[in-house]
């Protein structure tokens, strides 16, 4: 089956809302400095871009966590491939997704995360598709609410693949 990608949001778009998505975080944690945490691998591109408009000290490590394999639909089994490097214990902590489907993998890996004892935890995504949510988990910083489409770019693959491209864009299957 071949596919091909129709842009959604453009780089343009995506520019700015980052942007915006900065000041907010800048302003929000004025005074303190935020450790965020990219959920790898698509988080990987919003993080880095979101990390040059924050103005407070920023620090960050990494988490791996698969649901989804080689499908375009989350599988509903959480393993997390890799762990973070250091504590977060009394960090004000933001984690950093690409997309909010289900909700399940949020779900499960903001409970782990705040059994660790950060001074704070927030989530903030780059895309949202509320209408998929299975289990609440609460957004603190989001920058697009997108319909039931499956995206890939900015980070977000379909198989590993199209994650370079700088705008998002949808799958179309032929």
């Amino acid at each position: 089956m071949a596919e091909h990608v129709r842009v959604m949001l453009t780089e343009e778009e995506v520019d700015a809302k980052i942007n915006e998505i900065g000041r907010q975080i800048s302003k929000d944690y004025e005074g303190r400095q935020v450790h965020l945490i990219c959920v790898l691998k698509g988080g990987s591109f919003f993080m880095c871009e979101l990390a040059k408009r924050i103005t407070v000290p920023v620090s960050f490590d990494f988490m791996s966590v698969s649901s989804y394999g080689g499908d375009t639909k989350s599988s509903g089994v959480v393993k997390i491939v890799k762990d973070l490097d250091e504590s977060i214990k009394d960090k004000d902590v933001i984690v950093i997704e690409d997309i909010i489907d289900s909700g399940r993998t949020l779900s499960y890996l903001l409970e782990l995360l705040e059994q660790r004892g950060p001074k704070s935890l927030a989530l903030c995504t780059l895309l949202d598709k509320p209408e998929r949510r299975v289990v609440d988990v609460k957004v603190d910083y989001t920058g697009f609410q997108i319909p039931d489409e499956f995206v890939v770019g900015y980070g977000l693959d379909y198989d590993q693949r199209y994650r370079n491209l700088p705008y998002i864009g949808i799958v179309e299957f032929d």
